[in-house]
């Protein structure tokens, strides 16, 4: 009886002491090792560019390392749908743009995951404003005087995007819509060959990221009439936004946002929206933010939900209003 005694008890201490490893597993403190942030368009973008500031930032404050991984391709949706099918265990994040889980939706039917519950929105990052940007040829010096042209011309001025779906093509939807306007429009699979376009003269007139148009601009190889945004891009603080010349209620731009996996435990979210508050809070790093031509945002788990509504009706509104379909 002694020597069933003295071996039963240590396994049954053993089994006992299982759960409380587990919850000791279960309750390790995040991060702790590696987080991997996925990048869901090619490397050397603006996005990209972005997406490593706060992954570099993340990694000081957070004492792991945050990886960015790119997995582009179908208007973003690749790398979504891939982040889409991970645990939600704070080691696999989204760096999304706006083009993405606002528009696309509206675009692209099926998608292969659900957006409006395969994720946890977590904060805005950054805002990048839009600039519109002419050919040198053109006769025009203020976007005044842009308007006028094309409005005297219907169907025969055209613009370039950087894709169908593309923030840069939904701006330049929004600018018809909202001044009344008729333009041809010539896709591109990317921001940089878009630019290059209008820099080639191939079309003359595209909505172009504001810290990508200055070299140009100032090297006389096209013209910045205005920006996108409700207030002036604090590296061309001359340049006018388009509510200023009189189109009234225009406002568009790219928005990058921190998302997860659906059901991302409170705790971690409450921990990454803050590191992100810190972050855009800091004089130095803003203006590591500002120098790529984007503007530090922030805000909470809570505000990113109403955003993420309002952003989806107006571009779901304009594409249906517009028409605006993806090629098939």
């Amino acid at each position: 009886m002694t020597t069933l005694r003295r071996r039963t008890l240590p396994l049954l201490t053993a089994a006992l002491a299982l759960p409380a490893i587990r919850v000791a597993q279960a309750q390790a403190p995040w991060p702790s090792r590696p987080v991997t942030l996925v990048n869901p368009w090619p490397a050397g973008g603006s996005s990209d560019t972005m997406t490593r500031l706060f992954a570099q930032r993340f990694s000081q404050a957070l004492g792991q390392n945050f990886v960015v991984e790119n997995r582009a391709g179908a208007s973003g949706t690749i790398g979504h749908n891939y982040v889409a099918q991970q645990r939600p265990d704070g080691y696999v994040l989204l760096s999304a743009t706006n083009s993405t889980y606002a528009i696309a939706p509206h675009l692209i039917s099926p998608l292969p995951y659900d957006s409006r519950t395969a994720f946890t929105g977590i904060s805005l990052l950054a805002r990048t404003a839009q600039s519109v940007c002419v050919h040198p040829s053109l006769p025009v010096t203020t976007i005044q005087e842009f308007l006028a042209y094309v409005r005297a011309r219907p169907g025969e001025v055209s613009f370039s995007s950087a894709g169908i779906g593309a923030t840069s093509h939904l701006a330049t939807e929004l600018l018809m819509a909202a001044a009344g306007l008729d333009m041809l429009h010539v896709p591109y699979r990317g921001g940089a060959p878009s630019a290059q376009a209008v820099l080639a003269g191939e079309t003359k007139m595209s909505f172009i990221d504001a810290v990508t148009a200055l070299p140009h601009r100032q090297a006389g190889t096209l013209k910045m009439l205005a920006v996108s945004t409700a207030t002036r891009t604090p590296l061309a603080q001359d340049v006018p936004t388009l509510q200023e010349a009189g189109v009234t209620g225009f406002e568009s731009s790219t928005d990058m946002a921190l998302m997860a996996p659906a059901n991302l435990p409170a705790p971690i979210v409450a921990r990454l929206a803050e590191t992100v508050r810190a972050a855009v809070a800091d004089p130095a790093f803003r203006q590591q933010i500002v120098a790529q031509g984007a503007d530090p945002v922030g805000g909470t788990p809570a505000e990113f939900g109403p955003y993420l509504v309002q952003e989806s009706e107006k571009w779901g509104n304009l594409i249906r209003a517009r028409n605006i379909r993806m090629p098939t």
